[in-house]
């Protein structure tokens, strides 16, 4: 395994690892804060936007043409427009709601608790199958962005490590309350994860070593559109619903001022000899 391999492998494993910190999240604060979430998610969507659009859609247009490279950009858009089609939407369950269910019980209650436990915990499972096939991709990208170079690579497991977090949360809550099992919810979190350093090993014996320079950038192009269609389509939402609209949206660009300043002192500190 040559070194680019392994630098894109440990980057993933920092943004797949990123999902055993919403799992913490959850298992040690029973009732986990939605609007730190939705904020944190918010701020997770202005990297993503700001890496499409100014940085991966940007350079591959400069590269190889205002036609080419957005036709690599919408490329990517359609392709993860129709995977979403078949991937179930990660959602959360509220503590506070399961909590009232308990309450307003009768008699049959622990049946019903059993039963809706089972529905959460299937619930759970699916988000986790979900969030796998998020992330295989994810691990793609970031293999891609480290063979542009090691500040492409770095930028994309941030962005992608804080977006990680909320889905971390998205499945070990679900588990936690169907299971009271905090190493349970925790386990399936994490393995939901693994799934993006896969995507890197895939891709690495797919792709040969020594890509056309013009094939990466429109490659690259087509990771911006698929992170512009993540972003829009499930963060954003997500982000609107737990911190509410205009809190989510100065989140946002909080999350893009911060992405293009990390560009900004990425490229002044590394030499430029420092690519994979």
């Amino acid at each position: 395994m040559d070194s680019q391999v392994l630098v894109a492998l440990a980057l993933s494993l920092v943004g797949g690892a990123s999902t055993s910190i919403g799992a913490l999240f959850v298992i040690l604060n029973p009732a986990p804060n939605l609007k730190v979430l939705g904020l944190l998610q918010g701020f997770a969507a202005g990297l993503m936007l700001s890496i499409s659009f100014l940085d991966l859609a940007h350079n591959a247009i400069n590269s190889i043409g205002f036609l080419k490279g957005n036709l690599w950009f919408f490329a990517g858009v359609i392709f993860f427009a129709v995977v979403a089609n078949f991937i179930p939407e990660p959602t959360l369950v509220p503590v506070s709601d399961v909590k009232s269910k308990k309450k307003s019980g009768d008699e049959g209650g622990k049946d019903i608790m059993k039963k809706h436990r089972r529905q959460v915990l299937y619930s759970g499972i699916v988000t986790a199958i979900g969030i796998s096939l998020h992330n295989f991709p994810e691990g793609m990208a970031v293999f891609l962005g480290s063979m542009k170079g090691l500040r492409v690579g770095v930028n994309l497991a941030l962005a992608i490590s804080l977006h990680n977090i909320p889905e971390g949360v998205a499945v070990a809550l679900p588990v936690y309350f169907a299971t009271q099992s905090k190493w349970q919810a925790f386990k399936l979190a994490t393995l939901s994860g693994f799934a993006e350093p896969l995507g890197v090993i895939i891709v690495a014996y797919l792709f040969p070593s020594s890509l056309n320079p013009e094939i990466l950038e429109g490659l690259l192009g087509s990771v911006g559109g698929v992170m512009a269609f993540l972003t829009l389509h499930e963060m954003l939402p997500l982000a609107f619903d737990y911190a509410g609209q205009k809190q989510a949206v100065k989140a946002v660009f909080f999350g893009m001022a911060f992405m293009s300043a990390s560009l900004y002192f990425l490229e002044i500190s590394l030499p430029k000899e420092m690519s994979l």
